[in-house]
């Protein structure tokens, strides 16, 4: 990536290509969710989506006028990209990120359709005699306006990324700022292996749950049918027209049976009913798992421009040092070029007064 190019708006979703043998099938680029983000280029005016897979780029697509995003599903899009020779497919994990996504590529889509525009014009302009300015120069071309960056969780916040040629920061402000930083990381760090151990033993304990789901429901199935049975088996007793104290024992004894297999039925739908409660919070935590690591993403890219922010400074600082130095020299020999020009006018004084001395 380009210095000048900067990202301006971030999103987490899966990463596909199109099967280029089958045209028909998706295949996963990306195990899990990674960044998918929006860059744009200030010098050449153009913007691109891209996205990494640790050091991997399993997407570098750049936006042109003639390209469109599809909406195939609630949550998955799509879009033909030609210079690829592929078609790129996001998975997100909710409809509204997918249609801020969408959202986006039209905004992007429309400005890069303007931009070939002015780069249009800006060329007929460079090649028409009529657009010469009075002084025999051409007039300048249009300045491409970088559009507003955006927070990195895709969210609305403008941040300001123009430079205060002004202002220059302190460097203790600067040091203290990245003081914190890596502080912040080591906590975000510690916080994410918490959460990993606390997902594998969640995970483990949610396999165990469904294995015991499973079991339960083939059970609460035999119940049920056990049950059925022993409701006919007491309908074709009472139909029974001679009746005996033992049928109405054993009438007694099934009523018991179906009362105790009704209660054993009651407390497996309990059961599961806080296994299921179980799982809505396993998934709540595993959410809290995605916010830390993104948030760790962001700590991270936070540290970065800090340290370039804190080298930046410490150059300023020294060439100030610098040039502090050199005139610390310069006042020196002035002075030392003043105290022999006092010498010689206190010599040249003490001479007039003696030959005023002696002619008087």
């Amino acid at each position: 990536l380009s210095t000048l190019e900067q990202p301006i708006y971030s999103t987490r979703a899966h990463v596909f290509q199109i099967d280029p043998n089958t045209k028909k099938n998706w295949l996963p680029t990306s195990k899990h969710a990674v960044t998918v983000s929006y860059f744009y280029d200030s010098t050449r005016n153009v913007y691109r989506i891209i996205s990494l897979d640790g050091t991997k780029a399993i997407i570098n697509s750049t936006i042109s006028p003639n390209m469109t995003f599809t909406k195939t599903s609630q949550k998955f899009g799509q879009w033909a990209d030609s210079r690829a020779n592929t078609v790129y497919g996001l998975g997100f994990s909710t409809e509204h990120h997918l249609s801020k996504f969408a959202e986006k590529f039209a905004e992007y889509k429309e400005a890069a359709r303007l931009a070939k525009e002015k780069s249009q014009e800006k060329m007929e302009m460079a090649t028409s005699p009529s657009q010469e300015s009075p002084g025999g120069e051409l007039s300048s071309p249009l300045t491409p306006v970088t559009p507003p960056m955006e927070n990195i969780n895709g969210t609305d916040e403008i941040c300001d990324t123009t430079p205060n040629s002004d202002s220059r920061p302190e460097p203790s402000q600067n040091a203290l700022a990245f003081a914190h930083s890596p502080a912040m990381t080591k906590h975000w760090e510690a916080e994410l292996e918490a959460l990993k151990g606390n997902n594998a033993k969640l995970t483990a304990a949610l396999l165990e749950s469904t294995a015991n789901v499973k079991q339960w429901k083939q059970q609460l199935a035999a119940y049920q049918e056990e049950a059925e049975r022993l409701h006919k088996r007491v309908t074709e007793l009472e139909c029974q027209s001679n009746q005996t104290p033992v049928i109405k024992s054993q009438k007694t004894e099934l009523n018991q049976t179906i009362e105790e297999l009704e209660n054993t039925l009651r407390d497996k739908e309990e059961e599961m009913e806080k296994l299921k409660e179980e799982l809505e919070t396993m998934n709540d935590l595993m959410e809290q798992k995605d916010t830390l690591t993104q948030k760790l993403e962001e700590t991270e890219l936070r540290s970065r421009v800090l340290e370039e922010q804190l080298a930046g400074a410490e150059q300023r600082l020294e060439e100030n040092q610098e040039e502090q130095e050199n005139f610390r020299k310069s006042l020196r020999t002035l002075l030392e070029l003043l105290d022999g020009k006092i010498f010689e006018l206190t010599e040249l004084r003490d001479t007039l007064a003696r030959l005023i001395e002696e002619a008087s």
